[in-house]
């Protein structure tokens, strides 16, 4: 195969066709500033105002309730820190060990500055005990944060996030969901799950890096986390991004049109690449939840050899994967996700991802069905370690 296989989605997608096509006027004759007073700028700010409506539609939700910002991690640090802002030290704040560093490192750096912050420990498939949670609730003598992911974006993992929603709403605390891997894969209907607050990036399905949203429900008491304009009725300053908040608007009428088609058809593929590399590759293993996963989402460990050389040997046949976060690439540490649902030492380092998208067709999977296996008996064949191995050399 003479073309590059794409497979590290979860890292960011290709840009739909269709996105660019609408957002190129924006980048052209388009140009005006949507909070000018003149009517050129003020015809942007009707395609603004109708990009707002698009997304709330795709969330479910009040196009007031739609900020638009320039990533998912503005849009995690904007919920965290914007609401410790406003109740100030005493509020405690509730994460998950799996979450992403852009939830993670607000948390720990406000716990460094003096607030209650408990990170839930997850299972061998990577769910919270949601008893543990409630306790975490009842216990508290102060306002409570709870930020869970919606899905895991190495293990494709998805929580119970309506579980979780009500657990909070019973216990008056406030609950944000990093959603940024469930959008375009999952359905995000937000008067089913009575979050409070909630972040995707549109880089993730199908449009352009620098724009995201932050859903913040009507009454939700927050900060702003950016200062200097009126812009998103004063919740985020900044002149607005344009070109991105069209594209992403059209990247959620996309998913929300054709999610359940995609879905199906997207979970076939990865189903059949998984029980493949199952039966090829001894000494595997599946990471995550199989039964509540995305569709798109892979994460396989292969014993005793690592998951970097993995990644670069399939780099050479064309083939783009990840051994983890986009975010933690350059760190040859295992992955905190792996680490914390207790994978043995001897998998923990073999860790790798397949993410795929709507453009992931069957001839790919076919062809990293083919080159895969060699790649891991030759790895298999140089390395010192194999069953017989003491596990804490691993360590």
């Amino acid at each position: 195969m003479d073309k590059t296989v794409y497979l590290d989605n979860n890292a960011t997608s290709r840009v739909a066709p269709e996105v660019v096509d609408v957002m190129t006027p924006f980048l052209g004759e388009l140009y005006g500033n949507p909070s000018s007073m003149h009517a050129f700028g003020g015809q942007v700010a009707k395609y603004v105002s109708r990009a707002r409506e698009e997304v709330a539609a795709f969330f479910n939700c009040q196009p007031d309730e739609v900020v638009f910002t320039s990533c998912a991690t503005e849009s995690d640090n904007a919920a965290i820190r914007g609401t410790a802002e406003f109740f100030g030290k005493d509020m405690k704040i509730v994460t998950t060990a799996v979450e992403h560093p852009a939830v993670l490192q607000p948390c720990r750096r406000l716990k460094a500055l003096g607030h209650e912050v408990v990170e839930l420990p997850v299972d061998g498939v990577g769910q919270i005990d949601l008893a543990r949670l409630e306790d975490e609730l009842k216990n508290a003598k102060a306002p409570v944060l709870v930020s869970a992911m919606w899905a895991n974006n190495e293990t494709g993992t998805v929580s119970p996030v309506a579980e979780i929603a009500k657990i909070c709403k019973a216990h008056g605390a406030i609950f944000h969901t990093d959603a940024v891997q469930a959008a375009g894969k999952a359905k995000i209907d937000l008067a089913e799950v009575p979050a409070d607050m909630l972040s995707i990036s549109g880089h993730k399905f199908h449009a352009p890096k620098g724009v995201g949203a932050m859903f913040v429900r009507r009454g939700t008491k927050l900060k702003p986390f950016m200062l200097g304009g009126h812009q998103e009725n004063v919740r985020r300053a900044g002149t607005e991004n344009v070109p991105g908040i069209i594209a992403l608007a059209k990247a959620c009428e996309l998913a929300r049109l054709g999610l359940d088609a995609e879905n199906e058809r997207l979970g076939r593929m990865r189903d059949r690449l998984e029980a493949a590399i199952l039966a090829k590759c001894p000494d595997t293993r599946v990471n995550g939840d199989r039964a509540h996963r995305l569709p798109n989402t892979l994460n396989v460990s292969f014993e005793y050899i690592e998951g970097e050389a993995i990644a670069y040997m399939l780099s050479d046949a064309g083939i783009c994967i990840s051994t983890g976060s986009a975010c933690a690439s350059g760190s040859l540490d295992p992955s905190h996700v792996i680490r914390a649902m207790g994978v043995p030492f001897v998998a923990l380092h073999g860790s790798v991802r397949f993410s795929l998208s709507r453009y992931t067709t069957d001839e790919e999977i076919d062809y990293v069905i083919d080159t895969l296996p060699p790649i891991i008996k030759r790895l298999r064949d140089l390395s010192p370690f194999g069953p017989d191995t003491n596990p804490t050399t691993f360590q």
